[in-house]
């Protein structure tokens, strides 16, 4: 990774983790098809890695608003839909992987934008914590059916829910693909330079999650998930 490519990425992954600590989604979906333009071998490890600290330090700010039987569900489906996420992940060439990333981001996004109103239940909760399994695993992009589950809830509720389905979902990914020997070197000191970028992002949101346009924001990183996943599909 060269110096200017590193600086870039330290903007952009500071910038989506303190939109992902304000809105409580948005770090995926800004950063995976921005890997996929720099160098799709890092996904889905270094975003996965990334996450880690960023959905702990969500999910311990709001603790006390967390879902935990919608937590429950979503990650006993999750558990399940790693695997199928690590099937897809070794049948894709690099090339499909970037057109994968592109095609599930921008059909995340819409969905999001699209989806009309409901309650969580328990099949929901499971059903999302399965698809999130599949495409997390294999893109890294597991935030939207989250988001759209809660997209109701209040915003403490959804930020610290879906920051602990994803903390839990992302050890759970990260175990598996490191006994199938899918981490490498490259991928996890990656992640180790970009840590500092997302603590500073998840502090700064820390000051201003109360008050942040929720909302306006939220349809600000859809938005823009839209056209670089688009771009991303183009590019493979």
């Amino acid at each position: 990774m060269s110096f200017f490519a590193f600086v870039g990425l330290s903007l952009l992954v500071g910038l989506s983790a303190f939109v992902q600590g304000a809105v409580g989604i948005g770090f995926a979906l800004i950063m995976a098809p921005v890997f996929g333009f720099v160098d799709a071998s890092y996904l889905p490890v270094t975003l996965l890695i990334l996450m880690l600290p960023l959905n702990f330090l969500v999910a311990w700010r709001e603790r006390v608003a967390i879902d935990r039987r919608g937590t429950g569900w979503i990650t006993f489906g999750r558990f399940f839909g790693t695997f199928l996420g690590m099937a897809v992940l070794i049948a894709l060439s690099v090339r499909q992987l970037e057109i994968a990333v592109g095609l599930l981001t921008i059909l995340a996004a819409v969905a999001a934008l699209l989806a009309p109103p409901f309650t969580p239940s328990p099949p929901a909760s499971l059903g999302v914590g399965l698809f999130t399994g599949v495409t997390e695993t294999a893109t890294g992009i597991g935030g939207p059916p989250l988001a759209l589950l809660y997209q109701h809830a209040p915003g403490p509720v959804l930020r610290s829910t879906v920051a602990a389905c994803f903390l839990v979902g992302e050890v759970i990914s990260l175990v598996i693909l490191m006994i199938v020997g899918r981490i490498g070197q490259d991928q996890v000191l990656a992640a180790l330079y970009l840590i500092p970028a997302v603590l500073i992002g998840s502090a700064l949101s820390r000051r201003v999650h109360a008050h942040i346009n929720g909302p306006a924001l939220r349809l600000a990183v859809l938005i823009f998930s839209i056209v670089s996943g688009a771009a991303l599909i183009l590019k493979g």
